[in-house]
């Protein structure tokens, strides 16, 4: 049904003013910084915290703005470092110039951990407890990017005899259906672990024990990741690594053992 099916004709700017653009990807940091906080004030509510909520509506605010502050900075590094560190290396100056793309997941997830390690410190809070009401809301975030992605024509799958095959016009060779990745990626790692970790939050006392949440959310997005990967192109720099896995594989393995940490130490501490 939808083999061969072309890629849909959707222009990766948002907004054109001529001498400034506002771009599908901007608008998906936006609208995932935008919606987190708000569902993150609605997870502060005294229903859910009846000895009071761990975050104040002042504290959502300024963790918000920390964490954009970690995402960006982390995301950027992350790349340099995990991805391409012969090409940024040599000339430093490169990794400013973020017009030009590149941000990895696993070092934004570095960068908002000690983002929010340093606002729990100086706000006295539990950094655990704090973390797992950032999971429930960071998948929000990552569905919004991955169909960003998708609208740009970029991080697409392998190529595909399946009926999901889509021609994407920047792959190469061209004219190969390939797997519309990013769309399984916003599916699993953003929907599907959105409504997990809310219904967990909402409907059961996994909340009362601190990190519990958090180690699904690593866990969850690390087993998601690592299996769309097997549909996912590697990066051409790179290709795939030790035991046939990509750099995105081997990077989801810790993330796995640190979600799984989490979750069994939560457990034992209630």
């Amino acid at each position: 049904m939808f083999e061969n099916m072309p890629f849909p004709d959707i222009d990766p700017v948002f907004i054109d003013l001529g001498f400034f653009q506002i771009r599908w990807y901007g608008m998906a940091y936006l609208g995932g910084v935008a919606l987190g906080w708000l569902y993150l004030l609605r997870l502060c509510k005294e229903k859910y915290w009846p000895d009071g909520a761990p975050l104040t509506r002042e504290d959502v605010e300024d963790l918000m703005v920390w964490s954009i502050v970690g995402i960006v900075v982390g995301g950027r590094l992350g790349y340099v470092l995990f991805y391409q560190p012969d090409v940024f290396l040599p000339d430093p100056i490169r990794i400013f110039y973020v017009w030009q793309g590149g941000m990895a997941f696993h070092g934004g997830l570095l960068g908002v951990t000690v983002a929010g390690l340093l606002f729990c410190h100086f706000r006295e809070k539990n950094a655990l407890q704090v973390a797992d009401m950032f999971a429930c809301i960071a998948p929000i975030g990552l569905m919004f990017g991955r169909i960003a992605n998708f609208i740009n024509g970029e991080l697409y799958g392998r190529v595909s005899d399946s009926d999901f095959g889509m021609i994407f016009p920047r792959a190469i060779p061209l004219g190969e259906p390939r797997h519309p990745s990013q769309l399984y990626e916003a599916f699993f790692e953003g929907f599907v672990l959105l409504v997990l970790l809310n219904i967990l939050f909402m409907k059961t006392n996994l909340r009362e024990k601190p990190g519990f949440l958090c180690g699904v959310f690593i866990g969850g997005y690390g087993i998601f990741r690592f299996f769309i990967e097997y549909f996912r192109e590697p990066d051409a720099f790179l290709g795939l690594l030790w035991l046939n896995l990509s750099m995105g594989q081997m990077l989801c393995i810790p993330m796995i053992l640190v979600g799984l940490t989490l979750v069994i130490r939560a457990q034992r501490n209630a």
